[in-house]
């Protein structure tokens, strides 16, 4: 039974921005996440403001110096299959194109993909967890099979279900936001809330702000980048384990870079130990090994998800061998 609501579709940024300044105002993109939660009943809405009417947040265009700014309705299908992105941004194509179904690729958008809401069951289903209120993650006692190995901070345990999020930390994207307070940027690696921080928020949007698009820089020379998604079904199920890889080669030498895990934690992980292990070096198979070690050297398991260990050293080296080969 879905909630009752008002709904408005403003012509200008600045009218989408004074609507959701109001109490239960949300903002509809896509609309493939914001529908289940509104028949779940997970957010209290009171005011749906659409923003498919905003024709500046539509569409890949480029910017000076060879970057790319992505509309944040542009979809995610738009995102996996534009040329220029599959070009010079491999990884951010690979994600893309591993976002759940080709029917929801095609409705969902790239601002959608970065906001959603936490696919946990217990966060979904009906339990006053601490992400809606309570005082109680049930997690660590259930079935936490899915859930996170880093980044909990023993409070709560989801996993960020985003493909393109670690994609943009890793090639140091920056998110450009609207709201009240005007125009900021802020970079994707710093977007999405640890449990820590705030239980309750995914991302540090303030109320009445808007995700407007994603920059990214133009990439330095010998850039490549990939992106690895394991799942129980390729046609549906969001990671169990997963990198977004982004790193500079000298000749075969690996000179800089960022390694981002998906399905690991709470939000898009930096692997800062596979990266100190890899950069500086050559990817040959004792560099490699030694990053498949550091990838769950600081992973804490729960009960029924300890599978992962294994899985994230079997992705990080498979990637890395990948990767290493023009």
């Amino acid at each position: 039974m879905m909630p009752s609501f008002s709904y408005v579709r403003p012509g200008t940024l600045q009218e989408a921005v004074q609507h959701l300044s109001a109490k239960g105002a949300v903002v509809h993109g896509g609309g493939t996440d914001l529908l289940t939660c509104l028949r779940e009943r997970i957010v209290d809405v009171q005011k749906v403001v659409s923003i498919q009417g905003l024709k500046d947040l539509y569409g890949v265009k480029e910017t000076a110096g060879g970057g790319l700014r992505i509309g944040a309705l542009t979809t995610i299908t738009e995102v996996a299959e534009h040329p220029v992105i599959r070009e010079r941004y491999p990884g951010l194509a690979q994600g893309a194109a591993e976002v759940a179904s080709p029917p929801l690729r095609n409705q969902g958008t790239i601002g959608g993909n970065l906001c959603q809401k936490p696919r946990c069951w217990y966060f979904r289903g009906d339990f006053h967890c601490l992400r809606k209120g309570g005082d109680t993650c049930y997690a660590p006692f259930g079935e936490n099979q899915f859930h996170a190995i880093f980044g909990s901070g023993d409070i709560c345990y989801i996993v960020h279900p985003s493909d393109t999020a670690p994609c943009l930390s890793a090639l140091n994207a920056e998110i450009e936001i609207a709201g009240p307070a005007g125009r900021r940027l802020l970079p994707a690696a710093e977007f999405h809330v640890l449990p820590e921080d705030y239980v309750m928020q995914e991302t540090w949007l303030a109320p009445g702000e808007i995700l407007t698009a994603v920059r990214l820089p133009p990439p330095p020379p010998g850039l490549r980048s990939t992106y690895r998604k394991v799942r129980a079904r390729r046609s549906w199920d969001f990671a169990l384990a997963g990198v977004a890889l982004a790193l500079q080669f000298d000749g075969d030498r690996v000179a800089g870079g960022r390694v981002v895990l998906s399905g690991a934690a709470p939000v898009p992980w930096r692997s800062r130990p596979v990266e100190d292990a890899v950069i500086g070096k050559t990817l040959d198979r004792q560099t490699i090994a030694a990053a498949a070690q550091a990838v769950v050297a600081d992973a804490e398991p729960l009960a029924k998800n300890a599978y992962k260990i294994p899985l994230f050293r079997g992705v990080i080296e498979e990637e890395l061998e990948r990767i290493s080969r023009p």
